[in-house]
């Protein structure tokens, strides 16, 4: 039975696109058939809307591609086999669902944006899938891109043979940079979560000119309800959101089976004692000690809300906390996939993400984000207070040297 996303809809402020206030258009959306049925009528009214609103098609098939690509990760993590996960060069684990993921992902955006100069920067290739022992992998894959497909408006291209799949995956060996567009793919952000049953994000992201001008975060295992305090670990009857931003509209969430549209807000606490925030659930991840510190000079109370992947800027945006922080163990580089999309659906929320000496994030120079220490992100009003936190922080880090 088709859903209509916009059912329902809370009533919206008057800073909101008036695109959403003045069209009462349907998109269909079928989570068995995965029937999108109205995305011409809302790309429509997203472009007679104003120059703002340019990036509409982008957006709806950035929709459609990260919420297929979560059915395929839904599908796989309730199955989970230890022959589904294997190890990367770099010792980190990957999936059959993030190279599943990427190639829907992949496809599903060229075939609503037709364009000769495409160009995706993700996270996986298909070398491994190459070899003779990645054969048996491969042939999963495949298949559960398939089956994916088949189940969507897409069944039309759901015969994929290995070798189409794997040139899917491939699509993401973009380098992107300051020139052009560039789509910017995490296929599962949070692998590690993903293994364990926890949170995860599908996320993407859409470069202009060197600047994150669109954002989609595809979170399954993110209750509806705030995770705020301790409560990430309970017991919820409704997961799986999906926010969303284009550059000069604001942050959406919805379902992730497409019902009722809201409006997202960060946090608006102005007193550092009532902050609560987010970091990285595994310490290998960031400097947990570190953070703590931060948290102490700030008079934080509440302890840290540690769960996986970009679904803690989605969790931000919506402020469930009011701050998080990311500092990465030395000589770690920082990818652009691991932020381009939470980037800007925390900043169109009214949120601020900068490196630790205050500056914005540079996502125009590859692959890899140039950055001082860490990643800070919170509200404008305090901002000054964390940054100042985190000056003395690290200060004294390396005078403990």
């Amino acid at each position: 039975m088709a859903i209509n996303w916009f059912r329902a809809v809370p009533k919206l402020r008057h800073s909101e696109p008036e695109f959403i206030r003045s069209h009462a258009f349907s998109l269909s959306f079928s989570p068995t058939k995965r029937a999108f049925s109205g995305s011409g009528r809302i790309a429509t009214a997203l472009s007679s809307s104003s120059s703002s609103m340019s990036y509409a098609k982008e957006l709806a098939a950035a929709k459609k591609a990260a919420s297929l690509a979560a059915l395929l990760c839904q599908k796989v993590q309730k199955a989970l086999l230890q022959s589904d996960v294997h190890s990367k060069s770099d010792k980190s684990p990957v999936t059959v669902a993030d190279y599943g993921s990427q190639a829907i992902v992949s496809l599903v955006l060229e075939r609503e944006i037709p364009c000769e100069s495409f160009s995706l920067v993700a996270e996986e290739d298909s070398g491994d899938l190459r070899k003779e022992s990645g054969q048996e992998t491969l042939e999963r894959i495949t298949k559960l891109v398939n089956d994916t497909l088949a189940n969507s408006d897409f069944s039309s291209v759901s015969n994929l043979t290995t070798e189409d799949v794997l040139r899917a995956i491939d699509s993401g060996k973009s380098e992107g940079g300051s020139s052009g567009q560039h789509w910017v793919l995490d296929p599962i952000d949070g692998t590690k979560g993903f293994v364990r049953g926890d949170q995860y994000a599908i996320a993407l992201g859409l470069l202009d000119e060197g600047k994150v001008v669109l954002g989609v975060l595809a979170c399954p295992n993110l209750p509806l309800a705030s995770i705020s305090g301790n409560n990430q670990h309970s017991s919820y009857d409704k997961v799986g959101c999906l926010f969303f931003a284009t550059v000069g509209t604001g942050t959406y969430m919805q379902p992730l089976d497409g019902s009722s549209l809201i409006k997202v807000h960060v946090s608006a606490t102005e007193n550092p004692e009532e902050a609560s925030f987010f970091e990285s659930f595994e310490a290998a991840h960031s400097l947990h000690d570190l953070s703590s510190s931060i948290a102490q000079k700030l008079g934080v109370k509440a302890p840290p809300v540690r769960i996986d992947s970009q679904a803690k800027y989605g969790a931000l945006s919506r402020g469930d906390g009011a701050i998080y922080l990311r500092f990465p163990h030395k000589g770690y580089r920082e990818k652009i996939w691991d932020h381009a999309a939470g980037c800007i659906v925390v900043t169109e929320a009214g949120g601020v993400v900068a490196d630790a000496a205050g500056n914005p994030l540079d996502f125009s120079k590859g692959k890899y984000l140039d950055l001082d220490t860490g990643i800070i992100v919170t509200n404008q009003k305090l901002m000054p207070l964390l940054l100042k936190a985190v000056k003395e922080s690290l200060d004294e880090k390396v005078s403990s040297l």
